[in-house]
């Protein structure tokens, strides 16, 4: 099928959040960089997984189990998990797992992309489900009827009471942390893909692969244009590539934008640099 990544991400970038198509969006978002021009296997995959999900679903009612939260989170499991076996990759070296192509791909990726298929194939269904960017992991939360379950999509969706939720943010952030109500805010969809891509800009980052990392940014700018702090990665990533024009462009709208005095002096102090640089060549 004939597919157009970036004029896709612009046709919904002012979408309402709830009308965005997250996994559609992510494979946008990861295809430009992967030299994809094919994209057919990988919507056909999304329909067939988010088609299973219902079959199995309807098979366990069809059996006598309750419609709740667990026959729901069951019908994903055995569709995901144990069908087309999506498990977690958390090498933080490897970009490609948080691209939702070779999460497709390799039938595992980092815990935010492996999330996606399982909100995809729950909203196929039109069940209520969300991301929470808990501090040392990426999980999904699931309601139904006043019912709430918080699980894991990387391992075998197993249910997250407190206290797990508690040891994961204590190795994560040091043993005095705390759960914090901000951590079980549901993400916007917009904030969910920023965040993915995130990922993806930090570790080309590491690479030293800067004209991979600016392209990535600036497809997250398509996505989220009134994200002012793209301007900033977009900025730094200019700089580095030698467009300094553009850099100083970005980093000026960015000036423009910043609620914080001190981003935006340190956002000043880059722009003295580049043109005192650009004037000494």
């Amino acid at each position: 099928m004939s597919f157009d990544p970036d004029g896709y991400l612009s046709e919904i970038s002012e979408l309402a959040d709830a009308k965005i198509d997250i996994a559609k969006a992510a494979i946008a978002l990861a295809g430009p960089r992967l030299k994809r021009s094919s994209y057919g296997k990988y919507f056909h995959h999304l329909d067939k997984i988010a088609a299973e999900t219902g079959e199995r679903y309807a098979a366990l009612i069809e059996e006598g189990s309750a419609d709740d939260c667990g026959v729901r989170l069951a019908a994903l499991k055995y569709v995901l998990n144990e069908r087309h076996g999506y498990e977690g990759d958390f090498d933080a070296s490897n970009p490609d797992n948080a691209s939702l192509i070779r999460t497709i791909d390799r039938g595992k990726g980092a815990p935010i992309c492996v999330a996606i298929l399982y909100e995809h194939s729950a909203r196929a269904q039109g069940w209520d489900i969300a991301g929470l960017d808990v501090p040392g992991l990426f999980v999904c939360r699931m309601e139904h009827k006043g019912q709430r379950v918080v699980f894991d999509p990387t391992d075998g969706c197993r249910i997250l009471e407190a206290a797990d939720l508690r040891a994961i943010v204590k190795s994560t952030l040091g043993e005095y942390a705390e759960l914090s109500a901000s951590f079980f805010e549901p993400l916007t969809k917009r904030d969910w893909l920023v965040r993915m891509q995130n990922i993806v800009k930090l570790r080309l980052i590491e690479m030293g692969d800067y004209a991979a990392a600016l392209e990535s940014v600036e497809r997250m700018r398509i996505l989220s244009p009134h994200e002012f702090r793209l301007l900033l990665d977009a900025g730094v990533l200019y700089a580095k590539t030698h467009k300094t024009v553009q850099a100083i462009n970005a980093l000026e709208d960015y000036i423009a934008q910043a609620p914080d005095v001190r981003d935006r002096r340190d956002a000043a102090l880059l722009i003295k640099q580049l043109r005192e640089d650009s004037a000494k060549m």
